[in-house]
């Protein structure tokens, strides 16, 4: 049995935020959900989140996740201090304990498997994670025997000139044997000049202890600013994009691109330059996205092709074309091997199959049909200042040139609207709604000097 501790009650000053520190984003997750997500592979028995500031915000953004337990730290009085607080939540627990920092969001679940793999096999005391970090400035040095055997952990400051040599860093994450820290956690001093209980201090008083290298130092980075937060960005993307390239996607300009890792991506995507994909976004097989497109929560269809566009919350079924400079949002539901061209924006529409919206019109609480042609400058006047109301167009309707339906307006099948009409009333089917003043030429109207 394992249970998991995450430290997340810091406020992370250097951040320059009123957000606390785990809270905020990383390609679509918070730090301390990425945390969370990284214990996928060993399925812990209990998972506690230690909390302190806006311990209540925290709490809030991890409700999806029911089996995580809060405790709050009232004062942050350092990492073993924070440990401590789970001696009454434990209290004849006789498995291992993993302990975990909730701003070190880059761990890999496999990471986690062999630490957890090694500590059980060697039936140690405690394990630590450490990195051979290639520029280890500033960081605590662990030293071992042979067979990894942990030695002793010196601190850069108190480092001589040849212990500085030494690559090897504490990543501040530990698997203990829960039954024997739970005697030492109460013995913790506060003799240093922080006037901090250090969890690192109960492993001196604990036998046996190991050491694991990570495969990649670049999973123990933590973050404290803003500076190293875009730098782990980089390296997820780094991750997500080699993933996606192998996985059969088509990268056109991988540097200019960026990806969430909730996203679903099908093999023979191709995505154009200066893309961006969020959310929970699904893009089907033979689909082209891009240049210069954003899509967030929504699914594309196979086969279809955006261009310079912004699609949010929303579906394009296959084989349909949407842009250049076209927006569609608040689930608009493009049907297939439709057109939806320039200077389009679709809101909360349902749009049937094959139907053409070429340019310059806004549809919003509307539903068409099939094969309806959309011309140039039709607009949905579905706000009367209060409400919004529907307007429904029947399939293999056309709307001219600068028409307005002013909804509440159902508009028939077959149904031919005149350029320039203002529709406010129903029209039936197979007809033609013509909803204009005649012209009127006045010669001669403008007055002599």
């Amino acid at each position: 049995m394992v249970a998991v501790a995450i430290l997340a009650a810091g406020r992370g000053t250097r951040m320059k935020s009123s957000l606390p520190k785990v809270l905020h984003p990383l390609g679509g997750r918070s730090l301390v959900e990425r945390v969370l997500e990284s214990l996928s592979s060993i399925a812990p028995k209990r998972i506690f989140v230690i909390v302190g500031y806006q311990g209540e915000q925290v709490q809030q953004s991890l409700d999806r996740y029911p089996n995580v337990e809060f405790i709050e730290q009232t004062e942050q009085l350092g990492t073993g201090h924070a440990v401590q607080q789970l001696l009454p939540h434990l209290e004849g627990f006789s498995g291992d304990l993993l302990v975990l920092n909730g701003d070190v969001p880059l761990m890999r679940p496999q990471t986690l498997e062999s630490l957890l793999k090694t500590h059980r096999d060697r039936q140690n005391a405690a394990t630590i994670l450490t990195a051979q970090h290639p520029n280890p400035q500033g960081y605590g040095r662990v030293f071992c025997q042979g067979n990894n055997v942990f030695q002793q952990i010196v601190e850069d400051r108190d480092c001589t000139d040849a212990q500085k040599q030494n690559p090897r860093i504490n990543a501040g994450i530990y698997c203990f044997h829960w039954p024997k820290l739970s005697k030492i956690l109460p013995k913790l001093e506060t003799n240093n000049d922080q006037g901090e209980y250090y969890i690192t201090d109960a492993v001196n008083y604990l036998n046996p202890v190991t050491v694991v290298d990570v495969e990649d130092y670049q999973e123990i980075l933590g973050i404290n600013d803003r500076k190293q937060l875009a730098a782990a960005y980089d390296i997820l993307q780094t991750r997500l994009k080699d993933a996606a390239m192998a996985s059969g996607v088509t990268l056109v300009d991988p540097h200019s691109v960026t990806l969430d890792d909730t996203i679903v991506l099908e093999p023979d995507t191709i995505i154009e330059p200066h893309t961006h994909i969020r959310g929970t976004s699904v893009i089907r097989s033979g689909s082209r996205i891009g240049p210069g497109s954003l899509i967030e929560n929504s699914k594309i269809g196979q086969n279809v092709t955006v261009l310079y566009s912004v699609i949010s919350d929303s579906v394009v079924a296959d084989g349909s074309r949407v842009g250049p400079y076209a927006h569609l949002r608040g689930q608009a539901d493009i049907g297939e091997n439709c057109r939806i061209g320039n200077f389009v924006e679709i809101k909360q529409t349902e749009v049937g199959a094959k139907t053409n919206i070429a340019h310059l019109s806004y549809l919003g609480n509307a539903t068409l049909g099939e094969r309806v042609n959309v011309g140039a400058g039709t607009i949905t006047a579905n706000y009367d200042g209060v409400n919004k109301h529907p307007t429904h167009i029947g399939s293999r309707t056309k709307t001219g040139s600068n028409s307005v339906l002013v909804a509440p307006v159902n508009v028939g099948e077959d149904v031919t609207i005149a350029a320039g009409s203002v529709i406010t009333e129903d029209v039936p089917d197979d007809s033609l709604a013509i909803a204009r003043s005649r012209q009127t030429v006045k010669p001669g109207w403008k007055p002599k000097p």
